[in-house]
């Protein structure tokens, strides 16, 4: 057995991305036991915090994605209790998960984003639908692509070819949150870039290359294996490669992250354009962190082994 101690896996929550969640902390949590580690997995639920005052872990390990997991909210109710976790603080993950701010973080520190604008739902119920998005489509032009201001999974999200395809693809992301960045959709290759920190500062893992066989990265191409072909790394030149990696790390120091996270960047010919940062990425058999860490020769339960043991040392 490890001499790590008992540590928690936590997974589920009550957010859209459940069953994603849920299938990240398995593969964690199989990842730390077949290294020894003395580990258990915990939802986020009404029994967590009797549980960890009874039993506390040595450390605990966020698999939860989406709200709760990604806006702050449970890294805030584990440093009530006084239990280490590994990733970002409560306070730089709530600035990660609301994209607008992160995206505004990020071109402070000179990353392109792509043109948009952040509209909450009460705009169009004051000020009129019709009118306000007849201004979107003038001031941006299409195509365009809508997702919540806060989710993720491609949940809510939807690309705009037509003006009159807008009002249904707004009403799709007020479905899973109050407020709708609406974008320029940029073509090109999607990639997404990890960002691990051991200790020694953070660095970029292997960019991963995404095509969806549909032509679309939605919920199912991510998560339903088969319906998108990764590359590991990633098959851009050099210098892209290099701007990439740049890219996520200085995503990674604007918004104030640490221990892991991963960016998600459109490559169009010589640009590279951000588009989110994710302070808890998918650990399922089908993300990309995985994915980058082995393209890296790293292994996934001996880096969480680490990260957990940095979040004992930290003691927060």
């Amino acid at each position: 057995m490890s001499d790590l101690g008992h540590v928690l896996v936590l997974a589920g929550g009550l957010s859209a991305e459940r069953a994603v969640s849920l299938r990240s902390g398995d593969r964690v949590l199989d990842a730390l036991r077949d290294i020894g580690v003395d580990a258990d997995l915990a939802d986020a639920d009404a029994a967590l915090i009797p549980a960890i005052t009874v039993d506390p872990p040595v450390a605990v390990f966020p698999a939860i994605h989406g709200a709760c997991g990604e806006d702050g909210s449970i890294r805030e109710v584990l440093a009530l209790l006084s239990v280490p976790y590994v990733g970002s603080t409560a306070a730089a993950s709530r600035s990660a998960f609301d994209k607008p701010t992160a995206k505004a973080a990020v071109a402070a520190a000179g990353l392109r984003t792509p043109a948009s604008v952040t509209l909450p739902r009460e705009t169009f119920h004051d000020l009129g639908a019709a009118a306000v998005l007849e201004r979107v489509v003038a001031r941006l032009g299409l195509p365009l692509f809508v997702k919540p201001a806060r989710g993720g999974s491609a949940l809510g999200a939807t690309r705009v070819l037509a003006a009159d395809d807008l009002p249904s693809a707004m009403m799709t992301c007020f479905g899973y949150g109050d407020t709708a960045l609406v974008e320029q959709f940029v073509t090109g290759t999607e990639v997404a870039v990890g960002v691990l920190d051991l200790g020694d500062g953070p660095h970029a893992l292997p960019p991963v290359e995404i095509h969806p066989l549909s032509g679309s990265y939605d919920y199912a191409a991510r998560y339903t294996a088969g319906q998108t072909e990764f590359y590991a790394p990633a098959r851009l030149p050099a210098g892209l490669m290099a701007q990439a990696e740049h890219a996520a790390v200085t995503a990674h120091r604007a918004l104030g992250l640490r221990d892991l996270s991963r960016t998600d960047l459109i490559v169009s010919g010589p640009d590279l354009f951000f588009l989110e940062v994710n302070v808890a990425p998918g650990m399922t058999e089908t993300s990309t962190l995985p994915m980058a860490l082995t393209a890296a020769g790293l292994d996934l339960g001996i880096t969480c082994r680490e990260l957990l043991r940095l979040a004992v040392a930290r003691g927060d």
